[in-house]
C-alpha cells in the first residue's frame, strides 16, 4: 500500500488523521516541521505529503516550493491542508508545487477521496510509449522531456497534463473534462486548470512549444500542431 506523511505541529491533527489511513490500509510516516519532513522524504521516499501551511520554522508553503524546485520529476505529490481558503492562496499553494489543496476543517471522507484521486493519477501514465510532436518529445518511461533538444523539467501535475494532451490532439477539452481525465476527482476547480495550463505554457515558452496548447474561447482548451 502507499505511504503517506502527514506534516502538521499539531499532534492531535496528525494522530487523527493517522488513524484513518492506517484504517484504510495506508503506511504512515509523521514529521511536526518541514526539517523533520525533509529527513523523512531523504530516507523513507513518501508516495504522497499531507502537508499543513503553518509550521514552526520554515512554512509548509515554503517547503512545498523547495520540493518542487529540488526535483521536479521525482518529488512525491502533495495535498496542503490549511485553514487559509481564499482563492488567492489556494492559487499560490498550486503555483509553489502543491497538487491540490484542502481547507480546515475538513472531513475525514473528503480527505480520503482527495488522497485516492492524487494516488490515482500519479500512477495513471505509466505506459512506455515515447512521443514526439513537432521537435516536442516526451518519455513516458524515463518521465524526461526535451523540447527541441533542450531538456524541461516539469512537476508530476505538468508532466501528465502534457501526456494526456500529446495523446489526445486536435480535440478541444473543456476545464471540466480535463479535470475528469488528467485529476481525476470533482473537487478539483476550474481556476485549477488554468493555473497549470499557464505554467505549462511559460515553461514550453523558450522552445516555442506553447503554441501547441491553443485556448478556445467558451470552450476550453485544444493541443494542435499549427499547419
Amino acid at each position: 500500500m502507499p505511504c503517506i506523511l502527514v506534516v502538521d505541529d499539531d499532534a492531535a491533527i496528525r494522530e487523527m488523521i493517522g488513524m484513518a489511513l492506517i484504517r484504510e490500509g495506508y503506511k504512515l510516516l509523521e514529521a511536526g516541521s518541514a526539517l523533520e519532513a525533509r529527513q523523512v522524504i531523504a530516507s523513507r521516499r513518501p508516495d504522497l505529503i499531507l502537508l499543513d501551511w503553518m509550521l514552526p520554522g520554515q512554512s509548509g508553503f515554503e517547503l512545498a516550493r523547495q520540493l518542487h524546485n529540488d526535483n521536479s520529476r521525482n518529488s512525491p505529490p502533495v495535498i496542503m491542508l490549511t485553514a487559509r481558503d481564499q482563492e488567492v492562496d489556494k492559487v499560490a499553494a498550486l503555483e509553489a508545487g502543491a497538487d491540490d489543496y484542502v481547507s480546515k476543517p475538513f472531513s475525514v471522507s473528503e480527505l480520503l477521496a482527495r488522497i485516492k484521486a492524487v494516488l490515482r493519477r500519479t500512477a495513471q501514465h505509466d505506459e512506455n510509449t515515447l512521443l514526439e510532436i513537432d521537435g516536442l518529445r516526451l518519455d513516458p518511461g524515463t518521465r524526461r522531456v526535451t523540447a527541441a533538444g533542450t531538456p524541461v523539467e516539469l512537476s508530476p501535475r505538468e508532466f501528465r497534463l502534457l501526456h494526456f494532451f500529446m495523446t489526445h490532439q486536435e480535440r478541444v477539452y473543456s476545464r471540466q473534462q480535463l479535470i475528469e481525465q488528467v485529476w481525476g476527482t470533482a473537487y478539483v476547480e476550474d481556476r485549477t486548470v488554468d493555473v497549470h495550463i499557464r505554467r505549462l505554457r511559460k515553461i514550453l515558452e523558450p522552445s516555442g512549444h506553447d503554441r501547441l496548447i491553443q485556448t478556445i474561447r467558451s470552450a476550453g482548451y485544444r493541443f494542435s500542431v499549427p499547419g
